[in-house]
């Protein structure tokens, strides 16, 4: 049965809850809260299928920490049955919702990405300056702590719009509720339904942006996102247009000190690159950035804390993530450390 026309019975299913459980741990063996619930693992899942069937099942509190990534992020871990629980949601909703996104947007989906939305990019300016001979400006747009101020309510209302069992709304719910920055608001990072929580929401910004607006070039990953035309005024018009869309349709607000409007000849910064006519590169704080962890990686080797095969996968996974712009020099740079 296909997970969109699933009822929540099957959708809890002990084979789901296992395929759950092997899907999440992939990649996360070595970890320690997992390593402990794996002791008791049938115990455990069975226990979680049953507390879901008899809906006594209440979401557990989360791990508070924070990362540079490379900005200072407030990250939200919740325990391990939780994060199966979340596994099986993200699944259900990517096949149920993921059809009505439109192509564009690009964050937490299969065969998209960064690296894509910076091609799309360069493709569209390409077109908007008629393969650089005229001016392309660029609307580049920021919502003020979404993940923060996303409302609760809001969210699921347009959950109902397509998912019709009440008793996988009482799930969806019951996650949604286990966070709050602030009178029901805010989804955490960190959980994996807040990167499709976050596609369903800004969805109706992006059906009003394409069907509304018919704005032809555009492009958003999570709550980054830009518009391109010929005509700057255009773009200036569509900043409050927004601005008064998403405060009246979804209480979010623009972030005013990153609403930005640029040439293409001065280079659209987007996704960690720099798009100009004729090239990509990377931001200069990336390149930093970058050269800072391999003589880190390079230090830790030399000090024998870490094996060459550990340091090569470092360079090699920096080689790959530099080889989506034009970095050959800098390539090199980094294979002379």
């Amino acid at each position: 049965m296909g997970f969109s026309y699933m009822t929540y019975d099957n959708l809890i299913s002990l084979q789901n809850l296992f395929q759950a459980y092997s899907e999440f741990r992939k990649g996360k063996k070595k970890r320690l809260d997992l390593q402990i619930f794996e002791r008791n693992l049938e115990d455990n899942l069975f226990a979680l299928h049953l507390s879901l069937k008899v809906k006594t099942y209440h979401h557990g509190k989360y791990e508070e920490f924070f990362i540079n990534d490379p900005k200072r992020r407030h990250i939200h871990k919740a325990p391990v049955a939780d994060r199966v629980v979340h596994h099986l949601l993200y699944k259900y909703l990517y096949q149920v919702f993921d059809k009505s996104f439109i192509y564009d947007s690009n964050s937490c989906r299969i065969g998209k990405g960064t690296h894509k939305g910076v091609k799309r990019l360069d493709a569209f300016a390409r077109k908007v300056s008629k393969n650089y001979s005229r001016d392309c400006f660029a609307l580049k747009l920021d919502i003020k702590k979404f993940f923060a101020r996303v409302d609760h309510q809001t969210l699921i209302s347009l959950l109902k719009k397509r998912i019709k069992d009440k008793d996988i709304i009482w799930l969806l719910t019951e996650v949604i509720n286990s966070f709050q920055t602030e009178n029901r608001k805010g989804i955490p990072l960190g959980n994996l339904t807040s990167q499709i929580f976050a596609n369903i929401y800004l969805n109706q910004l992006d059906q009003f942006v394409k069907h509304v607006l018919k704005v032809k070039y555009y492009i958003r990953y999570a709550d980054d996102f830009i518009i391109l035309d010929s005509n700057q005024e255009a773009l200036n018009r569509y900043t409050c247009i927004l601005a008064k869309f998403l405060k009246e349709k979804l209480k979010l607000d623009l972030h005013p000190q990153k609403v930005n409007i640029r040439k293409f000849s001065w280079g659209i910064d987007f996704l960690g690159y720099v798009v100009l006519p004729f090239y990509i590169l990377p931001r200069r704080k990336t390149k930093r950035r970058i050269l800072r962890k391999i003589k880190s990686r390079i230090q830790a080797y030399q000090n024998k804390q870490i094996s060459d095969y550990s340091l090569n996968q470092t360079i090699q996974s920096y080689l790959g993530h530099l080889s989506h712009a034009n970095t050959y020099k800098f390539r090199q740079k980094l294979l002379q450390q």
